[in-house]
């Protein structure tokens, strides 16, 4: 990563780290986001239990995320934990630092591409967009969305170029609903009106597949959670409304992503 973060971290702050000394009772690493700051892990924050021999948990070169438990800002002491960092904090973490790369990335070719320094540019247009966002990548979410314009931000040939180049490497962000649907009925031709009940919920764009014993699976993919929850809120108004006239038995469940 080109950009580096200014300070120090903050306490129970996801960290990017690379482990350069592995000694009996300690692990060193450099913080890759805040110019290779130097930390340590103490190896009761290596792993929960007994430790036998620490290099079975780290490698010297190794990436690893780890969490901030203390600073000492006048001593410039960093201690963190490797063993409190739950395999989901690690993938969000490490695709953050992905997306980061990337935005990186674009703003560089961009900015060769206007025959500019590329990492001169990249600093300049990383202060202007963070002022307003979290982070790059989210602005540039926002332009393959179409919801900004960043010839506001930079100058327009940069602002083209970029535009350009975003919208051909990152895809539209999308949120994913999903439920279980339970369809009953003991009319004769129930099979068929059924089917029918299905494809009122895919009217709206999202998927039904039968999953057995009477149930299905819905799964509705939309750009934000506000459009996905809306079209689902239609597909089961309608639904409900096809059930109780054919007297299908019909409930729907959410389930987790």
């Amino acid at each position: 990563m080109d950009l580096q973060k200014k300070g120090y971290p903050e306490e129970d702050e996801l960290v990017l780290c690379t482990v350069t000394a592995i000694n009996p009772y300690s692990v060193f690493v450099t913080l890759d986001e805040y110019g290779g700051r130097t930390a340590l892990i103490h190896i009761s924050e290596v792993s929960p239990g007994r430790i036998r021999n620490i290099r079975d948990y780290v490698k010297e070169g190794k990436k690893i995320v780890c969490k901030v438990l203390r600073i000492n800002k006048e001593k410039g002491h960093i201690d963190l934990s490797l063993r409190r960092v739950n395999e989901s904090q690690k993938r969000i973490k490490l695709d953050e630092i992905k997306k980061q790369q990337l935005s990186e990335k674009i703003i560089e070719q961009a900015a060769k591409k206007n025959k500019k320094d590329p990492k001169k540019t990249l600093t300049e247009v990383a202060e202007k967009i963070l002022k307003k966002y979290d982070s790059i990548f989210e602005a540039f979410e926002l332009v393959v969305q179409g919801q900004l314009d960043l010839s506001k931000i930079v100058d327009k040939k940069l602002a083209a170029d970029l535009t350009e180049l975003i919208k051909q490497r990152i895809s539209p962000p999308h949120v994913k609903v999903k439920g279980v649907i339970t369809m009953t009925t003991p009319a004769e031709n129930g099979i068929e009106q059924i089917k029918k009940l299905a494809k009122i919920c895919e009217k709206t764009g999202a998927t039904v597949k039968y999953a057995g014993g009477g149930t299905y699976n819905l799964e509705l993919i939309d750009e934000n959670y506000k459009s996905a929850e809306k079209k689902l809120k239609k597909a089961l108004t309608e639904a409900e409304t096809f059930a109780h006239k054919n007297k299908i038995n019909f409930k729907f469940e959410r389930t987790e992503e």
